[in-house]
């Protein structure tokens, strides 16, 4: 800092109220600052500055199997709004979710000088473990439903799943059949209780649920039954993945799509535009879970969110040609 001082012509204060951010500093004495940093490719010791100011600007993650896509984008939605607001990340990512693992995982991040924890907890035993966590920094869930204690972002998963049934019903279908994640799945428990709450109201019969873990080729496996029975004219997957396993199923028994049986999945991940055919789908903005749930933890790094908040964002269908009235070929 004081060969950037030097260069600059300026004090060694001054190097440090720009790198801080500090209003008072002259634009063209900022300017020379920044210039001779960038000429010394100079760098501030964040550990050093972390024992001066006692932050260390760095946020930690616990995630859970970032292999599946909503986990990922769910990560890559919080480290990008971290970024955004000034933050580093820290992710620790687990194999279970259960209470010692996540406890173990947030005392990890804390020797590491975080000063918040984000937990992404999709499955059901992750609510019980959010909700007995014990730290001293804030904690904020993801896509842990309405039953922990922290502040909270999730999709709403319910409300996707009702406007998926409800269109198909809408559409002439006589009932819609279900193609379920993994029952241990929050998402998954969620979206089947809109499918079911749906049919209810709608006097519709209520099918038995064809469950699958999430994969294209669970639902290649799920679809391949689904195939043999004439009565399917229309199908909600809980995922876009077991979607694509399901239309392949369909292809391979000649069983149209939209023609003969109509598909409905829920994420829309980038490949759904491109599937045969391009499949309509229930979008989840995992840029903006990631972005509020930044946004509840810095309120409360900063001494807000005095109880805990619930923020549930909408989904959205997006209508593509995998959908279409009963018996239309």
């Amino acid at each position: 800092m004081a060969d950037v001082a030097k260069l600059a012509g300026v004090s060694h204060q001054t190097v440090s109220r720009v790198l801080n951010g500090a209003p008072h500093v002259r634009p063209d004495t900022r300017d020379r600052v920044l210039a001779a940093i960038r000429e010394l490719d100079y760098r501030p010791n964040s550990a050093a500055r972390a024992l001066v100011t006692r932050r260390s600007q760095t946020l930690g993650v616990v995630s859970f199997d970032s292999t599946l896509y909503g986990p990922a984008s769910m990560l890559d939605g919080i480290e990008r709004a971290a970024r955004s607001a000034g933050y580093f990340v820290s992710v620790t990512s687990l194999r279970s979710l259960d209470g010692r693992s996540v406890q173990e995982a947030v005392d990890r991040l804390r020797d590491q000088g975080v000063e918040g924890v984000v937990v992404i907890a999709p499955q059901v035993s992750a609510v019980s473990a959010v909700a007995r966590l014990s730290s001293s920094v804030p904690l904020v869930a993801v896509g842990s439903g309405d039953q922990t204690r922290v502040p909270m972002v999730s999709v709403g998963n319910r409300s996707g799943a009702e406007a998926a049934t409800r269109y198909l019903l809408d559409l002439g279908h006589r009932t819609v059949r279900h193609l379920g994640g993994p029952a241990n799945w929050l998402e998954s428990r969620d979206r089947e209780e809109g499918w079911r709450l749906t049919l209810e109201a709608a006097g519709a019969p209520v099918p038995e649920v064809e469950r699958g873990d999430w994969s294209a080729r669970s639902g290649y496996q799920a679809g391949l039954r689904i195939a043999e029975l004439a009565e399917v004219t229309a199908v909600f997957c809980a995922n876009d993945h077991m979607a694509l396993g399901l239309l392949r199923a369909l292809h391979e028994a000649r069983r149209a799509v939209p023609g003969d049986i109509s598909v409905i999945g829920f994420d829309d991940i980038p490949e759904a535009a491109y599937f045969s055919p391009p499949l309509t789908t229930v979008r989840q903005d995992f840029g903006e879970l990631g972005r509020r749930a930044l946004e509840l933890l810095v309120e409360a790094l900063a001494g807000g969110a005095p109880s805990p908040a619930q923020v549930q964002i909408s989904p959205e269908m997006v209508l593509r040609r995998s959908v279409g009235p009963v018996g239309r070929r």
